[in-house]
């Protein structure tokens, strides 16, 4: 790559930041909806546990998976998510240096 003309470097850091960005867009679903299971888990344990909801092992089973797997996806997603917004920082920081790197040449007001 040419060093004086950072173009390319430009170009192939917009292609990272816009796949950061689908990156924590699905992250930000999936922690959503891992927070509607760990919740709806919660409740279903609560309503067993209070005796609103007869108690069956497949039920049970089913709220403590949801519980679980919702506090799992949780973790996991945010983690991911906050490792692609530290990088996505980065990226438009470099980004925006070598976009001030460029010699820019200003268009109009010139006299003839």
């Amino acid at each position: 790559m040419d060093q004086d003309d950072p173009r390319e470097e430009i170009a192939r850091l917009e292609d990272e930041i816009e796949t950061l960005a689908a990156t924590i867009e699905g992250c930000r679903k999936i922690i959503l909806a891992s927070k509607a299971a760990v919740a709806g888990g919660a409740l279903l344990l609560a309503a067993i546990a209070m005796g609103f909801i007869r108690f069956e092992p497949m039920t049970f089973m089913a709220a403590t998976v949801a519980l679980l797997g919702g506090t799992v996806l949780y973790g996991s997603n945010r983690s991911t998510s906050e490792q692609a917004t530290a990088a996505l920082k980065t990226a438009e920081a470099r980004r925006a240096q070598l976009i001030g790197e460029i010699d820019l040449t200003v268009v109009g007001d010139q006299s003839l």
